[in-house]
This record gives structure tokens, sequence and C-alpha cells, in this order.
């Protein structure tokens, strides 16, 4: 409370009490027009930080990808996990519950496991391409003539689809095709033809593999090179480092998890090869792959449930050699600076 004076007409001095909240409502009438009594001033906005949108935004980003992630997915793999334990053909609605003996069936029948031999020539095929594609990605990091042009071209195969490879491969191959007539021009005449026994068609098909996929591993081994600074070259060239040092010492320390990628795709390639054998052979002259057994139980026996415990097991064999790989060589950080 406060004592005000006021000068009434006549020179009558009128003392009256004002209290605090008649002085708050005649200062805010001042200052801002009329307020109505007792309203508060409206404090700062809330920031974007502590909003509750701000929380769930990534959620509705991540959710159409985890949505197909999932659908397309994690939901087949349980399916076929499932399927695994059951004796099924695909089509009718009863299956019948066999628990472990579709597992037993491909570990103990000879010709369901001894398709996994014929992933050792393209094993074999991975090595010669990853190690082709590393010479060609390091001769070419360098300053050469129409390097671009060569890079087009070793790449180049890698785009073209996998069944069109199959088809064009399989007239070079054939008997007075491509291949022989090439040979002929130099006096070279093949009476054997290249398709016709397990061992030549196995070797043919696993190099139309590393004509096709050692664009993929050249592309990868030169983007880590040109990664790495320019001024080790330089320096190395300072202390009279040849190419070999440099390789050594500079290139694959600095790629080395790349190769280690590559060596993880070329085991899991070679493991569930399928595009190139099936179209050239369809799996005939003993050229059958894990994919194509796995594909013909399935649909042309109607074994679907020893069909997945098959698919389940190629990729349990696939999970259990890449944790052996990444155990057996870790990626280390590597500071080359």
């Amino acid at each position: 409370m406060t004592d005000t004076t006021d000068t009434a007409p006549g020179g009558i001095a009128v003392t009256r009490r004002r209290s605090a909240t008649d002085r708050t409502d005649a200062e805010g009438g001042a200052r801002g027009g009329d307020r109505p009594a007792g309203r508060r001033r409206a404090g700062p906005p809330r920031s974007w930080r502590h909003s509750p949108l701000r929380r769930i935004t990534p959620w509705l980003f991540l959710a159409a990808p985890l949505a197909l992630l999932i659908t397309f997915t994690y939901v087949p793999v349980a399916s076929m996990i499932s399927y695994s334990f059951t004796d099924w053909d695909g089509v009718s609605p009863d299956r019948e519950n066999v628990g472990f003996d579709n597992y037993v069936q491909i570990f103990t029948r000879p010709e369901l496991f001894r398709v996994f031999f014929v992933s050792g020539y393209y094993l074999a095929a991975s090595v010669v391409q990853i190690a082709v594609a590393l010479y060609f990605a390091v001769i070419l990091s360098f300053n050469l003539r129409f390097r671009n042009l060569f890079k087009g071209i070793l790449f180049f195969p890698y785009l073209i689809n996998g069944v069109a490879i199959g088809f064009v491969f399989l007239y070079f191959f054939q008997d007075g095709g491509t291949l022989d007539s090439v040979l002929s021009w130099f006096g070279v005449t093949n009476d054997h033809p290249w398709l016709g026994d397990p061992t030549s068609a196995n070797v043919s098909l696993a190099g139309v593999s590393v004509w096709r996929f050692t664009g993929l591993n050249f592309v990868l081994f030169l983007g880590a090179i040109q990664s790495v600074p320019g001024e080790l070259y330089e320096a190395a060239e300072l202390d009279g480092a040849g190419r070999w040092k440099q390789f050594r010492h500079i290139i694959a320390p600095s790629i080395k998890p790349v190769i280690s990628l590559s060596v993880i795709l070329a085991i899991s390639g070679s493991l569930s090869v399928f595009e190139i054998p099936y179209i050239m052979t369809g799996g005939a002259t003993g050229t059958q792959t894990f994919v194509i057994q796995t594909i013909k139980l399935a649909f042309q026996f109607n074994k679907t449930g020893l069909a997945s415990a098959a698919a389940v097991v190629l990729l349990l064999i696939i999970l259990l050699i890449t944790w052996i790989q990444r155990r057996l060589v870790p990626d280390d950080k590597v500071d080359l600076v």
C-alpha cells in the first residue's frame, strides 16, 4: 500500500491509498494500453530442442525403411527357418513337423552336400579375380595415358545383366563357337567340348565369373587407393622408394579393410553362385551349385522343407566363415599420417 496526495478543486490536498495492484494496472495501461487485471505476460516460446516432436522425428524417417527391411528380410528368414523343420511341399496347407530330420539329411546324404565342392572352382577364381583387380587398381592409380578408358573397360562387364552374360558365353563356349573359331586362327584345334565334362565346364564357368566381377573389386580397390593422401607418395619418392615399396608400405596397409571386405564377398559369392551356371548349363555335367540344388529341391521336387533347411545351412556357413575371417584378420585402424 502506498499513500498518494491529490489536489482537489479549490486547492485542498486529499490523501488516498493505492494498492500495488492498482499501481500495476495503471502502469500497464500507460505502457501497453488496456490489459485485463491479473493476466500474466506470456513467457518465451519453447525451443525445438525441448519439443517432443524432435524425439520422434528420426523414427518417422526410419519407419518406411524399417518396415521394408522387416517385411522383405527378417520375416522371410523367420518363415524359412520355420519351414526347415517341416515336411512341406510348398502347396498344401498341411505341414508335418519333422524336427531336425531335414538337417540330418543334408549332412548324411552325399549327393546333397557334394555340391559344395563345386564352389571350390569359384573360390579359386575369386583369388584370381582379387589379384587382377588389385593389380590394375594400383597401376591405374598413378598418372597413365588413357587410364580413364581402361577404368571403363574393366568396370563395364559388371554393369551387364547376369542372364545376358550367361547367354553370350553359352555361344562363346559351344562346339564350333567363338572360342573355337578364334583358336583356329592360330592353328589350335580342340575336339573336346568346353562344357562337356565337369572339370572343363566348371573352369570355364569360373572364368566367366572372373571376367564379370573383377570390375567390382577394381572399383573398391581404386577408391581406397585414391583416398590415401598424396603427400605420402611425394615423401616416399623423395626418399627414393619405388612403386613396389610404395605399394608395400603405403597402399597395402591403407586398403587392408577393403581387401578384407573383398575376401568376405568372394567367399560368400563362391558359395552362392547361381546365375551363370544356371543359364549356361542348368547344373548339368557336374556344375550344379548349392543354390541351384536348393531351387530344384523346392520347385522341381516339391521339397520346400528340405530346401529351406539347405538355405539355412548355407546362411550359417557364410556367417561362420565371415566371423572366422574377421577374427583372424581384424580391421585395425590405420594411421599413415
